[in-house]
């Protein structure tokens, strides 16, 4: 059996443009990007699913993969996945800026921890907020919708088609910066709580200045700290479901869904 140079060639781009897109979201997607997951299981689970969105796919264009316009089609379809991986990471960069204004508040803001997912140090109420909150994107199957959205991106926008719009992206800056009013709305209960508490701990102090406020001060603040940490979680959970909500929404607009 013989093939020809371009039937080579198409099938080779009919597998690695889909490759590139799915590899591309996986990178930047939350869990699937973390760095307790080695590039080994991304690449092997972008192959799979390349392999299997690959014939029911339209077919990509005739384009040598290594000439100039293979290249402009490869950046494309990375920069589509990371799109879709990025806007899952905002949601739950979200979450880790509103628990660091809430471990600040507390005195915690010097205890931290590897976050698993960015791999940085953040402070402990953080990574509460990102283990609860990556418990709840497991239980809703957001993972699972997350690989569904990316393969029925292939329908909308096809390979060698215009990418991401001018619109599409302007849609993406204008939604990040309602993740830092999330933010502030989850932060805001405990924050101007602890605030209160400070003030009343600085009468304190003048009333009783023979009282050690470093010694009585601090362990309270920990103390109301967790116990404002037990309030905010019940609302943390459908915030963080109505911003995932929110997310998936951006990503169909996104990919014209």
């Amino acid at each position: 059996m013989n093939f020809t140079t371009a039937e080579i060639t198409a099938w080779i781009g009919s597998l690695l443009w889909p490759f590139l897109r799915i590899s591309a979201m996986l990178l930047a997607a939350p869990l699937y990007g973390a760095g307790t997951v080695t590039v080994r299981v991304r690449l092997a689970i972008a192959f799979i699913l390349a392999l299997v969105v690959a014939p029911l796919i339209p077919l990509p264009p005739a384009v040598e993969p290594l000439s100039l316009a293979g290249l402009v089609v490869s950046v494309q379809q990375i920069l589509i996945g990371l799109t879709i991986g990025f806007v899952l990471q905002m949601v739950f960069a979200a979450l880790t800026q509103a628990g660091e204004a809430i471990a600040l508040s507390m005195g915690l803001g010097f205890a931290s921890m590897v976050d698993p997912q960015s791999g940085v140090q953040v402070p402990v109420v953080s990574s509460y907020f990102v283990i609860m909150s990556t418990l709840l994107f497991l239980a809703l199957n957001g993972h699972v919708a997350l690989i569904e959205l990316t393969l029925l991106s292939f329908q909308a926008l096809p390979v060698g088609v215009e990418g991401v719009t001018r619109e599409g992206l302007w849609a993406l800056v204008s939604w990040g910066s309602t993740m830092f009013l999330y933010a502030l709305l989850v932060a805001l209960p405990a924050v101007a709580s602890m605030l209160l508490v400070n003030l009343s701990m600085g009468v304190i102090t003048r009333a009783a200045p023979q009282l050690n406020i470093f010694a009585v001060g601090f362990p309270m603040m920990i103390m109301l700290g967790f116990i404002l940490l037990l309030l905010t979680t019940p609302v943390l959970l459908p915030k963080f479901t109505e911003l995932l909500a929110s997310g998936f929404d951006l990503m169909g607009i996104l990919t014209r869904q």
